[in-house]
């Protein structure tokens, strides 16, 4: 399996969401939930209208079985109006060009990741790019690393500062430093 890196660019998060929301308002909101929220693809991709019609989306995450809900951010919140609108509390978000009562599946999501990581040169990109990419940027605003052990369900908060490229950071930063000679 290959590694995927968050996305640590916020001007390249801003120039994504920009141009997903001018060609593919599925695949915009796709991304944008991914990033503010940090669920795996398996649990975004069963969301339904319903689930976002609150404050908070409530999941029971396939992987783990556990319950988690988080706050909609203001943004996302808006962005799912719009989205939503005149869709029926049933319908999947992301749904399948295969029909209205299937959503899309992981290899589409997949390929969604990796047609924005050739439109824009990014590598080492996949589906689990946006849930590092949510990690990443809540530890770099909030600095609570136990917060985000608790939400991706990690046992260490080394686990969790590998998982969203915390501890690449620090070594990279000692290599700078770094002097023999």
């Amino acid at each position: 399996m290959n590694t995927v890196r968050p996305l640590r660019d916020a001007e390249i998060i801003n120039d994504i969401l920009d141009h997903l929301n001018q060609t593919n308002k599925r695949n915009y909101l796709l991304f944008l939930t991914g990033i503010n929220t940090g669920f795996r693809i398996s649990d975004i991709l069963k969301l339904r209208v319903r689930d976002v019609q609150g404050t908070h989306i409530t999941i029971r995450e396939k992987k783990t079985r556990k319950e988690k809900s988080i706050l909609i951010t203001t943004n996302l919140k808006r962005e799912l109006r719009l989205y939503t609108e005149g869709m029926l509390p049933q319908e999947y978000l992301f749904k399948s060009r295969q029909g209205p009562s299937r959503p899309i599946g992981r290899s589409m999501a997949y390929k969604i990741m990796q047609g924005i990581a050739d439109d824009f040169g990014l590598s080492e990109i996949g589906c689990h790019t946006l849930r590092k990419t949510f990690g990443h940027w809540h530890y770099k605003q909030n600095k609570d690393i136990a917060m985000l052990m608790n939400h991706f369900n990690h046992s260490s908060e080394k686990i969790t500062l590998r998982y969203i490229g915390e501890l690449q950071d620090s070594m990279d930063a000692v290599m700078k430093r770094f002097k023999i000679g």
